[in-house]
């Protein structure tokens, strides 16, 4: 049986987005979390959308947004494709994190911490070697923290090392896994992830998700190919006209037409368009336009 790749988006989410897995959701946040472990008893898998103030704010999905057992706000991303404004992203959506916690009258000392976790599979933090960063507010000088309530961490699978020990490199060595032999090594030492690993093997036996993770690696790599030639002949174009517009928007309409292509496939598949907006972490207004057909 093929094994369906946990580090895949729609993957993930029904892994450890699901509220029957908290406990191996909690496993995986206990190895990259410094914080109490009575603080994972309780998990609570929470609406991804991040609020909107105005209706002008930019719209934020998240991939996993949980709460912890005294009132944490954590987000986990997974990111395979690599994305110049990931750092931005991730503080947008930590920022959001924190302002929609309050009510009008109410007061800043009830904000609790909110952690982002970022799981890519590109160098995000080049400035290190290690898989795993932690960036936190600290005095520039003497390092003391200037607050606990926000925190960011970078799980990079390109820098997992292959033998290393640990409750976290099991975990980062499964999450990347993509061969049977794999799996099973990583499951080997967690009670945890050989559960995971058979709650995946069950997830990977469905036809829906078969072709839900096809979809998504097909537009995938379309995108990659996409952004491919758009960036050579965006350089191109700016290296001979002194300017770099052409770039941005040929990356711009790469990511457009692999997305309209993983919404193509999902609609003919039989997949409705509110489904495919929330899978797709896209307003149904935007879906429904991509879908019509050219006038």
């Amino acid at each position: 049986m093929r094994i369906l790749s946990p580090k895949m988006d729609v993957i993930f989410k029904l892994l450890f987005g699901d509220a029957r897995n908290a406990d191996i959701l909690g496993d995986f946040l206990q190895a990259v979390l410094d914080l109490d472990a009575a603080e994972f008893a309780e998990l609570t898998i929470v609406d991804p959308h991040l609020k909107q103030e105005f209706p002008q704010d930019k719209l934020g999905i998240l991939d996993v947004k949980l709460k912890t057992k005294s009132g944490h706000t954590i987000d986990i991303e997974i990111q395979v494709l690599s994305m110049p404004e990931m750092r931005q992203r991730l503080v947008y959506y930590l920022s959001n994190m924190i302002t929609e916690q309050l009510r009008e009258g109410d007061s800043y000392l009830e904000l609790k911490r909110s952690i982002c976790i970022a799981i890519v599979d590109f160098p995000l933090i080049t400035e290190s070697g290690s898989c795993h960063t932690v960036f936190r507010l600290l005095e520039q000088q003497e390092h003391f923290p200037f607050t606990n309530l926000l925190e960011i961490n970078v799980l990079d699978l390109t820098k997992v090392p292959t033998e290393e020990p640990g409750k976290l490199m099991d975990w980062l060595r499964f999450i990347k896994a993509e061969q049977e032999e794999e799996f099973q090594m990583a499951s080997n030492e967690n009670a945890a992830i050989q559960k995971a690993y058979a709650k995946l093997q069950v997830l990977s036996d469905d036809e829906a998700n078969k072709m839900l993770y096809d979809a998504r690696v097909k537009a995938w790599r379309d995108e990659q190919s996409r952004l491919g030639g758009a960036r050579r002949d965006g350089l191109a174009e700016g290296r001979a006209e002194g300017r770099m517009e052409g770039r941005m928007e040929g990356r711009t309409e790469g990511r457009t037409e692999g997305r309209a292509e993983i919404i193509r496939l999902m609609f003919a598949d039989g997949t409705d368009a509110p489904t495919i907006a929330k899978t797709l972490h896209m307003e149904e207004a935007r879906v429904a336009e991509l879908l019509a057909p050219p006038m």
